[in-house]
């Protein structure tokens, strides 16, 4: 694929992927892997209590990590290209709790591309997590990805 095949492509969105539903167990297993283990989190009887949101709610980095998995099938115009890595995220947002047992799925626009030489394509996607019932989503995050043939 051509540099300006991939510029066509700005503007470009995907359908959402498949609802994963968040977990206390997998909020646990976060916690213990990133060593962040605040009560709004893991204590779900304090949560009850006193927090504004009733229950346990994910961190938002695990929500962020959980977009390739949320993100499924690899688009059609990376088969003209050997490998994609990832360079980061230029914003992120967490502009919505995910209370456990919530489910979220995740889509994807195309922002940008770019010339990164050597036939390689500079690429930003905008993902946006949304929660099944909420009207505001989870997270909104701009990933940098450079794609090589």
């Amino acid at each position: 694929m051509s540099i300006a095949d991939i510029e066509s492509l700005v503007g470009e969105s995907s359908p959402p992927g498949d609802w994963l539903t968040v977990t206390q167990d997998m909020i646990v297993e976060f916690a213990d892997l990133t060593g962040d283990h605040q009560w709004i989190h893991l204590d779900v009887d304090r949560c009850r209590r006193e927090s504004p949101y009733g229950t346990t709610v994910a961190h938002g980095m695990l929500i962020q990590s959980l977009i390739p998995k949320l993100l499924g099938a690899t688009p059609s115009w990376m088969a003209g290209f050997s490998a994609g890595i990832n360079l980061g995220s230029d914003k992120v947002r967490f502009t919505n709790p995910v209370r456990t047992g919530s489910r979220i799925r995740a889509s994807w626009t195309v922002s940008n591309v770019a010339d990164a030489g050597d036939a390689a394509v500079r690429m930003i996607i905008c993902v946006t997590v949304e929660v099944e019932g909420e009207s505001k989503p989870a997270c909104i995050a701009e990933l940098v990805s450079v794609l090589y043939p």
